[in-house]
């Protein structure tokens, strides 16, 4: 599968540090390599090539250059080549000239093998050479000069010449690879020579040391050099077996990438070398509508699309970056070195592009998308728990916000001690019986009838005084509280509306839902056995789900919706004109009542708000059209109250008329309109009489006193129109 945001061996920018390196490196292993290479007689070669043993270890270095020996997965270097023992031993018994020809080979080969990129092939030839060159240097500074026509044999007293040798032809492969990961992977050349350094020395002080001991093999038996295979086959086998128990416990079984551990250790790493004005970035990654896919199409299909997600992730980070899956569908990835959280949210647009490329499976063609949550150290947390902490935070805020991406603010973490502790308040507050219900009437705009009163939540905390309800509520939607707040609502509300029904003022409440409350499949239950405990019809409540709600899981919302109307509870649709919805999807959301949100009815009141009006008039025609009543929530002055009703609008609330009233004075104002109440509609009444009623009234009738109180504000009524809230 060809992946354009795959970047790949594709080379360093020219001009970067890494290109400069690379070139400053290639230019000095390859003058070195010509310089030596013309040293070496064409007589000597040819000569050479007329000896078996040559063409033998010709082979075994050709042959180790082709696969090398990994020690742990967690190294940031490539392993080592079993080559290095052969070629040293070439090295040593026919001198720099001979070992730099055969293993500049054996890289052209193993590059043509895996496909390397010319950059690659390039350095790693003349970083050989470079290494090779000092260990002659080495051995020439020892007395000790081998050659095609005088080849060396050590002995017991070159044993320190030997060490020497092989010590620098060992240190500036070293140095030289890890500096060039270093530039690659933008991580410090100190801590990428700490975490390689030492599994590198551990094989190349084998490698290298049986080397000399090839040498005196070859030169009194040549037969037995190929038996140095079995040695090196066993270090595959146990340094395989070691590798894959490492992988196994630091990767996920099914992507192959990084897990949680490995995470840790990188991302605590990075957060020790992070240096000067750069941040240490991580993000948590979770795939929109993937249950879906596995839900309908299975679980092997979900595996295979979570391997695609993984190859465009891991493909479209920069060199460093680690890309992590923690479980399920979600992901992390680590940013060891950004700049500002401009940088950060860049990568993330980078990053949720690469996903949204259209995947095909089983014939079938899906479309992805993520939530990405963005948390910087040291800006936003000092450990990598809490900056996962905080990440997992701001993904939340862009899945509930459909954004996309976020980055996290500590103002809009529920999850702060301070939350945490008014959580615990809240459910205490709950069994002390500190929750209340306010009622706030609708009113008929045309008619002046009351046509039904929304509860909303009131919490009077002992110590903190009147709570909002947006400070509370979301928070309790994310734990185990919200069952029993939703159930306490509705208790509170049916146990209400019995006492007024019973005093013969048969009026309609409404009641908010939330979009954990659409996920609890008792919800229907508990709802039939409240009406019938309480000895009320269906039409005596009224639930209200907001547009957004609707549209976030539509395929499960849909049958909560079915079950409700079948129960015959009328729903009204709320906060309508802040979501998505298609016509086609309001037609099917079986709702009576259409609430327009109370920041379009507010703008009517501004004189340069046409654009605004021309859109409240829409959603009412919209409305009628699919006989349905409009609510206008966030009426607050006769002006806007009076536009309503020339557009149509059936039913008004908001402070114009009346404040959000306690259950006892709500009781007082509904006696003093008994011959006001209209009656309570069901899920299939069409409501068009109240708007056909508001163009006939006269205007002089339609005014505040003919409908009850006005002006007086509470200072949290219908003024809040929170989404998703209460």
């Amino acid at each position: 599968m060809t992946d354009p945001t795959d970047t790949r061996d594709t080379g360093p920018r020219v001009g970067s540090p890494l290109w400069a390196y690379l070139a400053g490196v290639i230019t000095i292993g390859f003058t070195t390599l010509t310089v030596a290479l013309a040293l070496l007689d064409p007589a000597e070669a040819a000569g050479l090539t007329r000896v078996p043993l040559f063409w033998m270890l010709g082979v075994l270095v050709v042959l180790g250059e082709l696969r090398p020996v990994m020690i742990s997965s967690s190294v940031v270097v490539n392993g080592t080549y079993p080559s290095v023992m052969f070629n040293f031993a070439v090295l040593l018994h026919y001198g720099l000239p001979v070992a730099l020809l055969l293993h500049a080979v054996a890289v052209l080969v193993n590059g043509v093998v895996t496909r390397k990129s010319w950059h690659r092939v390039m350095f790693n030839i003349a970083q050989v050479t470079m290494a090779g060159t000092a260990a002659a240097a080495v051995l020439t500074a020892f007395g000790i000069r081998p050659s095609p026509l005088a080849p060396w044999v050590p002995g017991g007293g070159h044993l320190i010449a030997i060490v020497f040798a092989a010590a620098a032809y060992f240190l500036v492969r070293a140095m030289l690879v890890c500096w060039a990961v270093s530039l690659h992977e933008r991580r410090s050349p100190m801590r990428v020579i700490k975490a390689t350094i030492g599994h590198q020395a551990l094989v190349y002080t084998g490698l290298l040391g049986l080397a000399p001991v090839v040498v005196v093999v070859m030169t009194y038996s040549p037969v037995l050099v190929p038996l140095f295979v079995a040695p090196l086959v066993a270090v595959y086998f146990t340094a395989g077996m070691s590798m894959r128990r490492d992988h196994q416990a630091l990767h996920d079984g099914l992507t192959g990438l990084p897990n949680r551990k490995l995470l840790l250790l990188r991302t605590e790493e990075a957060i020790a070398e992070a240096r000067g004005e750069d941040r240490v970035g991580l993000f948590l990654l979770d795939l929109d509508r993937f249950k879906e896919v596995n839900d309908t199409l299975g679980h092997a299909v979900g595996d295979r699309l979570l391997q695609i997600v993984a190859h465009r992730l891991t493909h479209s980070v920069r060199p460093g970056d680690v890309v992590a899956r923690l479980g399920g569908d979600e992901f992390a990835v680590l940013l060891p070195s950004v700049r500002d959280a401009t940088a950060a949210r860049e990568v993330a647009a980078r990053l949720r592009v690469a996903l949204t490329e259209p995947v095909r499976l089983e014939g079938m063609t899906f479309d992805l998308d993520a939530s990405v949550g963005i948390a910087l150290h040291p800006d936003h947390a000092p450990d990598f728990q809490l900056l996962l902490q905080r990440a997992d935070v701001a993904m939340y805020l862009a899945k509930e916000g459909r954004t996309g991406v976020e980055t996290y603010v500590a103002d809009r973490d529920r999850n702060s001690p301070e939350r945490l502790l008014l959580l615990g308040d809240l459910r205490r507050g709950l069994d002390a019986g500190e929750l209340t219900l306010h009622y706030q009437p609708k009113i008929g705009l045309g008619t002046g009838r009351v046509v039904g009163l929304e509860a909303l939540l009131r919490w009077e905390h002992p110590a903190r005084g009147l709570i909002a309800p947006a400070d509370f509520v979301p928070l309790a939607e994310q734990s185990y509280l919200m069952r029993q707040l939703t159930q306490y609502v509705i208790d509170a509300a049916l146990k209400q509306a019995a006492q007024w029904w019973d005093a013969g003022l048969r009026v309609q409440v409404s009641v908010n839902v939330s979009a954990r409350d659409l996920l609890d499949s008792g919800l229907p239950e508990r709802l039939a056995a409240g009406l019938d405990r309480y000895g009320l019809p269906p039409t005596a409540i009224q639930l209200e789900v907001t547009e957004r709600i609707l549209m976030t899981d539509q395929a499960y919302a849909a049958d909560m919706i079915h079950a409700l109307v079948g129960l015959g509870v009328p729903l009204a649709l709320d906060d309508f004109g802040t979501g998505y919805s298609s016509l086609v999807r309001l037609q099917r959301m079986a709702v009576s009542e259409v609430k327009i949100d109370a920041s379009f009815v507010r703008r009517l009141a501004d004189p340069a708000g046409e654009d605004n009006a021309r859109i409240v008039r829409s959603i009412i025609d919209l409305v009628r059209s699919l006989g349905l009543r409009s609510v206008a929530e966030g009426v607050e002055t006769d002006e806007v109250s009076r536009r309503l009703s020339e557009m149509g609008c059936d039913v008004g609330q908001g402070w114009w008329f009346c404040a959000a009233m306690p259950a006892g004075e709500a009781t007082t104002w509904l006696r003093a309109r008994r011959t006001m109440l209209a009656p309570a509609q069901g899920p299939a009444a069409v409501f068009t009489a109240a708007g056909a009623a508001a163009r006939t009234v006269p205007a002089g009738e339609r005014t505040p006193a003919a409908v009850g109180k006005a002006g007086f504000n509470d200072g949290l009524t219908d003024g809040l129109a929170m989404a998703d809230l209460w």
